[in-house]
């Protein structure tokens, strides 16, 4: 598990002489010796890296990373290089195409936006292959639990993107009136056509963003 070195690290670090998180930290190391966890370990917390918290703009809550081979990169659905768009990525790129004209890329790769300060956070940090929210239960919630604390607590205009309801249960813990929460449907197929199709929460984020003084995200992934 490689160490968190940018500004989160200040604001995490009380997490890490926890009880749970030295139970986690044990749990994770374990799995990572004895199976096929996702991401690798030195992407484990890439959200972290590429979006520091003195950069945060837009958070997108995902729930535990991609489980096949070669997909999960320790940001929330986003996938490598080379990797087939999953379906709900395919999604959210339908939506920014008729929100904001955005062509639809031939890539997953998502950097792009974390780099701009959009934190693309999985609320759990690590799964088994093939097995979906195996390691759900173990401690992640709790410290990702800690870094939305942390948002929720930034003095500026912060947009969190709420997408299905294991993230809106999130919203409890969100009261910073400088904060636009926005909540819709899930982007995946079973989903996305109750509410997120037309949620239009891009152009609402960034007209928010905009209106308090701050840059809009540029939203446009290029191909590759």
């Amino acid at each position: 598990m490689p160490p968190i070195s940018n500004d989160w690290l200040e604001v995490l670090r009380p997490e890490f002489a926890k009880p749970y998180y030295r139970t986690l930290h044990q749990k994770v190391v374990s799995e990572y010796q004895t199976k096929i966890i996702y991401p690798p370990g030195d992407d484990l917390f890439n959200a972290f890296h590429l979006t520091p918290l003195s950069k945060v703009k837009v958070v997108i809550l995902g729930q535990d990373p991609y489980h096949e081979p070669g997909q999960a990169h320790g940001l929330c659905f986003s996938v490598r290089k080379g990797v087939k768009i999953p379906p709900s990525l395919v999604n959210i790129y339908k939506e920014l195409y008729d929100d904001l004209g955005c062509k639809i890329p031939n890539n997953g790769y998502l950097i792009k936006w974390a780099e701009q300060g959009v934190l693309l956070l999985n609320t759990v940090l690590t799964v088994r292959a093939h097995q979906a929210f195996s390691h759900r239960g173990i401690g992640w919630e709790e410290f990702t639990d800690a870094a939305i604390r942390a948002v929720n607590q930034v003095d500026r205009p912060v947009v969190y993107l709420l997408w299905g309801n294991p993230a809106q249960r999130k919203a409890a813990m969100l009261n910073n009136p400088k904060h636009l929460i926005l909540k819709a449907p899930h982007p995946s197929p079973l989903s996305a056509s109750r509410g997120f199709f037309g949620c239009r929460h891009f152009s609402k984020a960034n007209e928010f963003l905009q209106a308090n003084g701050e840059t809009p995200i540029d939203w446009q992934i290029e191909d590759l």
